[in-house]
């Protein structure tokens, strides 16, 4: 690793690749099965349609990612304003303790901001503790009102 800068770009299509590997290994931390060509598939679909923001952190000069956090856009109806959902955020082992995870979490604070958004939400694994205080550290709050409820439909 060099010690070039640490940037956050906005993905598009050209860093698909390098988002999808940091998306695959993603997904093996939360124990699903290692597929590249899918998460390609996927990663790519989401910059294609622009659905979803993604960011990558990466040293400057360098097309291979330290890192990534995608948001999915939503909506407040109580706020009557759009609101991003925080729902992928990994930095690789190797990129850990560089302030990666920093990085990209203030370039989706500031991305929220900049698109007149209410909030940004995320949720996490009660056991991720180390991703916890990551958003602890950052300003965000555990939500002591309400519960989060989840239905599986397939």
């Amino acid at each position: 690793m060099t010690d070039a800068p640490i940037e956050i770009v906005r993905a598009r299509l050209a860093e698909r690749d390098a988002v999808a590997r940091l998306f695959d290994r993603y997904r093996v931390f939360y124990e699903q099965r290692s597929d590249v060509a899918a998460a390609q598939a996927f990663v790519g679909a989401r910059l294609a349609a622009a659905d979803s923001a993604i960011f990558l952190a990466r040293r400057r000069g360098d097309a291979d990612g330290l890192g990534f956090i995608q948001l999915y856009p939503s909506f407040s109806s109580v706020g009557m304003r759009a609101i991003w959902i925080l729902n992928d955020l990994y930095v690789a082992p190797n990129a850990r303790r560089l302030g990666v995870g920093r990085l990209l979490m203030d370039r989706a604070r500031d991305f929220a901001r900049e698109t007149g958004a209410l909030r940004l939400e995320l949720t996490t694994a009660r056991t991720n503790v180390a991703a916890q205080a990551l958003y602890r550290a950052r300003g965000y709050a555990e939500d002591k009102v309400f519960l989060r409820f989840s239905l599986t439909v397939e």
